[in-house]
């Protein structure tokens, strides 16, 4: 099943090639990770960049405790 999140999206995808660093906030499990992950990864793809240049980071895993600070 998707969830649309076409307010949220719209606005990453606006806001792009601004230079910023974007950053998602919300309470816990509200759908940030699903936002980044899932929809706007898809929509990268479909605009032409390689999966292999999408980074996914998972800081809660244990294998990357030494990225966290």
């Amino acid at each position: 099943m998707t969830i649309k999140r076409d307010t949220y999206l719209d606005r990453l995808i606006a806001s792009r090639h601004d230079g910023f660093v974007k950053i998602i906030t919300g309470l816990r499990r509200c759908g940030k990770s699903y936002l980044l992950m899932r929809l706007f990864a898809k929509h990268l793809r479909e605009c032409g960049v390689p999966a292999e240049r999408i980074v996914r980071l998972a800081l809660d895993d244990d294998k990357n405790i030494r990225l966290r600070n």
